[in-house]
């Protein structure tokens, strides 16, 4: 009988100042406590780096992966163990939305997406200069999930947010 090995979801977060090697200190503490890398998102940002990593690993592992990640020099990082949860997934959505910039833009889209029952899985929100006005534009990406019956009224809802705000929507 082969025994089942259970594999816990670490989430790690972090903050530092920017140098070389980061990414490679803390990939090789995860592959030397036998853990896989699995989804990332690693930004460089006003002189800082900063990211969230999930990271997998057998129970067994998890402690000294853990321990050894806290003792890395030099970085701020938060550990987090993931719950065991059987994901029951709604409609998934990812929403591209464009509209001129200004403060608020993002509670606004969260208020819209919270209040029709959405939960917003990944977002990746720049701003950049308009071609031919070079005003200042407010460009994101929203993964969501919601109730299928619920997408048509979150889309007008977000679409009354303003009048400049676009939301090309895909599945």
């Amino acid at each position: 009988m082969t025994k089942r090995l259970f594999m816990q979801h670490i989430i790690i977060s972090f903050i530092s100042t920017d140098r070389p090697g980061i990414v490679d200190l803390i990939s090789n503490t995860v592959k030397e406590h036998h853990g896989n890398w699995q989804t990332s998102s690693l930004h460089h940002l006003s002189g800082l780096f900063a990211g969230i990593i999930e990271i997998t690993v057998e129970e067994s592992n998890q402690a000294l992966l853990c321990a050894a990640l806290k003792g890395l020099p030099d970085l701020n990082l938060q550990i987090e163990i993931a719950p065991e949860h059987n994901e029951t997934v709604a409609e998934k959505l990812v929403l591209e939305l464009t509209a001129n910039d200004r403060p608020g833009i993002i509670n606004s889209i969260s208020s819209v997406i919270h209040h029709h029952n959405g939960n917003l899985i990944k977002l990746v929100s720049n701003q950049q200069s308009a071609a031919h006005s070079g005003q200042t534009m407010f460009n994101a990406k929203a993964h969501i999930t919601i109730n299928e019956n619920a997408i048509d009224e979150m889309i007008e809802a977000l679409e009354n947010i303003a009048d400049d705000l676009m939301v090309d929507i895909s599945r």
